[in-house]
């Protein structure tokens, strides 16, 4: 039987109707309006930032609303990025390592304050204080008051547990808990605290715990994955003002710390999960209040320059628990960069907006995707818009013209025709550190050649002034440090004999003796 609605109810309907359909393009208009001009502004920003290809994807109200790929994986060839290209994370990996210890701390089966050395007894720092008081809080929130100490990691030989094992010799900077100091190896050893708890490995627990449920299919904790994919960006740096290609850098022994690799595709669930507080798709990850805690402020970051060069608005900047966390526009922002060899990332949560982004680029130097992340902000905020890279690419020129300076300063500081106090075979040798290991320098055709941990990185020293020696070093990331990475200089004793060898970044390394100056000493 066929019902007849009233004439005043078709009428009230087929106003509802004719009222929704001129709606819903409106709404469908202004949802879309903070993305316009966004693709040309993009691609303008690469060109003046010479990055080759960048992957970008939005999230908002738990809905990817962007989420797609420019440039080229790699400078001088045609294979496009899109929204599923690779690239590498850095240390935006950290706050999965403490997304991880939430789920543990929810479950009850660790607490935040818990010492380090209850999951981890043969743990020890330099200090016999830090190494008993120090918690799980304390690896993840940058203040065990140590300084990085990355070069016994970086390239090196050194597995996870002899990087562990050797933080006992990086000699403190600051006082434990009174200083932001950022620290890679202690979130090795937060991501050890998790695989100790959970019973497996840290790639494991990611796999099981992350990957797994929000659907990451491209995500890994490894290089090695990269073999098996297509679709895989290619580092780039900048030495002497020109783009190169470089090779993926293994930073498998710093995992927990940085070794993430992502799709912008595949971010973005990871951007929807935390902005859910754990939930994903209806289902609770972990207890809310323990994802809420790493969002929460842990240590105070001093606000100096660059930030207020670049920020002057902001009030205030903290760090969480794997994230930095500051004010833009009364809001609150979460979020975390990643910088690996000729790769930078940038994961953004603004959770009062419901809001997140991530930009993969695969450049090295700044980051477009800070200026970026400004640039998306304003857009959803209703703010009038700022050329946020061409502001950030001023500040990083002035940051460039300083570093130019020094440089230029060292050049003029040096002495010049001077000859070295000895023979180049005098340098030849062994040289030790706690910290770092081994460095070999010997004589070969006519020149010195110095060699750190079996080939981490080497270079040809050629002699600058007295007893210092100018590294040109074959890793072409290291080439681009410049000027002051590359002085390496020996120290002699009262004797006239070498003692030691001093290098950028590192420290001084005490000559190992050889057998016959050994016998001959003691004679």
């Amino acid at each position: 039987m066929t019902r007849h609605r009233p004439a005043g109810v078709r009428w009230t309907l087929l106003a509802l109707v004719v009222l929704l359909g001129w709606a819903l393009p409106r709404r469908a208009a202004a949802q879309a309006a903070p993305l316009g001009g966004l693709d040309d502004y993009v691609r303008k920003a690469m060109a003046a930032w010479k990055v080759p290809g960048l992957a970008l994807a939005i999230v908002k109200d738990d809905s990817v609303v962007y989420a797609r790929g420019y440039g080229v994986r790699e400078a001088g060839s045609d294979a496009p990025v899109d929204e599923n290209t690779i690239f590498a994370i850095g240390s935006s990996s950290k706050a999965f390592t403490t997304a991880t210890l939430a789920m543990l701390v929810g479950e009850g089966k660790l607490s935040w304050n818990d010492p380090v050395t209850r999951w981890l007894p043969r743990f020890q720092l330099h200090d016999a204080y830090p190494t008993r008081e120090l918690t799980v809080r304390d690896l993840v929130t940058h203040r065990s008051g140590l300084p990085r100490c990355d070069l016994m990691w970086y390239g090196t030989h050194y597995d996870r547990d002899e990087v562990l094992h050797r933080v006992r010799f990086c000699e403190p900077q600051w006082s434990f808990r009174s200083h932001f100091g950022y620290q890679n190896i202690m979130f090795l050893a937060a991501g050890r605290v998790a695989a100790t708890v959970a019973g497996e490995r840290w790639d494991v627990l990611i796999e099981r715990r992350i990957f797994g449920p929000l659907g990451m299919t491209r995500s890994s904790t490894s290089v090695d994955s990269l073999e098996r994919m297509s679709d895989v960006a290619t580092p780039h740096v900048v030495v002497d003002d020109s783009v190169r290609a470089v090779p993926w850098r293994n930073v498998d022994n710093i995992g927990p710390a940085g070794s993430i690799n992502s799709s912008a595709r595949d971010m973005a669930r990871w951007l929807r999960f935390q902005l859910a507080g754990g939930v994903f798709d209806g289902d609770t990850l972990v207890v809310p209040d323990a994802l809420a805690e790493t969002h929460r402020p842990q240590m105070v970051i001093r606000q100096e320059p660059p930030w207020k060069e670049l920020q002057p608005s902001g009030h205030f900047l903290d760090y969480g628990m794997g994230w930095f966390l500051h004010d833009y526009r009364g809001r609150e922002v979460v979020e975390h960069g990643g910088s690996i060899d000729g790769m930078r990332a940038e994961v953004a949560l603004m959770p009062e907006e419901r809001l997140g982004l991530v930009v993969l680029t695969n450049k090295g130097g700044g980051s477009l995707g800070t200026p970026l992340m400004f640039r998306i902000f304003d857009a959803f905020l209703g703010a009038p818009r700022k050329d946020w890279a061409a502001r950030y690419a001023t500040v990083q020129d002035s940051m460039e013209r300083r570093q130019e300076k020094r440089e230029e300063e060292l050049r003029e500081s040096r002495v010049e025709d001077t000859e070295p106090s000895l023979e180049l075979s005098g340098y030849a040798g062994t040289y030790a550190d706690s910290l770092y290991g081994k460095i070999r320098v010997r004589e070969r055709d006519g020149a010195l050649v110095l060699d750190y941990d079996d080939g981490a990185f080497t270079g040809r020293l050629e002699h600058w002034s007295y007893d210092t020696f100018r590294a040109r070093w074959n890793d072409i990331v290291r080439r681009a440090g410049g000027l002051a990475g590359s002085l390496v200089t020996f120290h002699l004793d009262a004797r006239g004999r070498v003692a030691s060898l001093e290098v950028p970044g590192m420290g001084t390394f005490d000559r190992v003796p050889e057998k016959s100056e050994a016998s001959r000493d003691e004679t």
